[in-house]
């Protein structure tokens, strides 16, 4: 590896870091100069190096993360009051959030807390639970999809599946971050085990996980935060690009599938469409896909999956 290739990777995991201390602490104030002493910079030059690296300026970042987070709340958690849910997103109070939450999603809690929720995703076009075309936050009107709508939903996007209640263990794991399109993370695994691999920490029983942390009905996929995982024993002492996280033990709704690449959307959509009448919300965990196998060496190329949603009572 060349100074070049090292100095990126040391760069992107300070910033990873910057992302986890966030995502964690999203109920508090969170400081400048703190995160700038996480990623080991000046204030001033990371703020110039978050940009460069982000897209979006450190306030601008946490901003959005703190929204699209409360926005999530908003529909996956009904009971839960507005003044709740800003409290739990970092507002001081309700006024400055509500403010906040019209100007970037362009309608008030309320408004949005009675739109219908995009729960299923067919052909790029994202529908409600009554198979109705449901815009992306900020975005125009999607075309409708007349066809799918006139034929039987179940037909077109509900596989068999077993889906059980489970407390999953605490999951300690190493990642690699990739942020963007769904079918571009092959490429975050490809460096994590090229990683891992000299360091005696891949064999026959090694597990990984795809740990998700945004919405995609509420952020664009080009945002869309996903940690190519692998599950490991103890402390690992990482490096570059490769950080290490946890995921807490809990209560789950978990979903078994044997799926080939094609069908991930139709799995999810599976999963969504019991999740409505299951007595359960989404809890506050990240989701993840646990995999059972190795899909190349797979016969038919599939993958042993299980789909994994935090859930609580509602």
């Amino acid at each position: 590896m060349n100074a070049k290739q090292q100095s990126k990777q040391e760069y992107t995991a300070r910033i990873n870091r910057v992302m986890d201390y966030i995502r964690l602490n999203l109920d508090k104030p969170i400081d400048l100069d703190v995160l700038a002493y996480i990623a080991s910079f000046s204030p001033y030059h990371f703020h110039r190096i978050f940009t460069a690296m982000v897209g979006e300026t450190p306030n601008n970042f946490v901003s959005r993360i703190k929204l699209e987070k409360a926005a999530q709340l908003l529909h996956d958690s009904p009971k839960a009051s507005v003044s709740d849910i800003a409290l739990i997103c970092g507002f001081i109070n309700i006024s400055s959030f509500s403010r906040a939450f019209k100007g970037y999603f362009n309608m008030t809690t309320t408004e949005f807390r009675n739109q219908d929720k995009a729960l299923y995703i067919k052909n790029g076009i994202r529908y409600s639970k009554d198979c109705k075309a449901v815009s992306k936050i900020g975005k125009n009107t999607q075309h409708i999809n007349d066809q799918f709508c006139t034929v039987e939903l179940k037909q077109l996007i509900i596989m068999d599946a077993k889906i059980e209640i489970k407390q999953m263990p605490e999951l300690k794991l190493i990642y690699c971050r990739h942020m963007g399109a769904f079918d571009k993370i092959g490429q975050a695994y490809e460096k994590l085990f090229k990683w891992a691999g000299p360091r005696g920490l891949v064999n026959q029983n090694t597990r990984t996980v795809t740990v998700y942390h945004d919405d995609p009905a509420i952020t664009t996929i080009d945002k869309v935060r996903q940690d190519a995982s692998m599950i490991v024993d103890g402390d690992v002492k990482v490096e570059g690009e490769i950080g290490k996280s946890i995921i807490p033990s809990g209560k789950y709704a978990v979903g078994r599938f044997e799926i080939k690449e094609t069908e991930f959307e139709q799995a999810w959509n599976t999963m969504c469409a019991w999740l409505t009448e299951s007595g359960y919300q989404p809890s506050n965990s990240p989701t993840y896909e646990y995999y059972h196998n190795d899909y190349s060496e797979d016969a038919e190329h599939k993958f042993i999956v299980d789909i994994c949603i935090p859930i609580k009572p509602l």
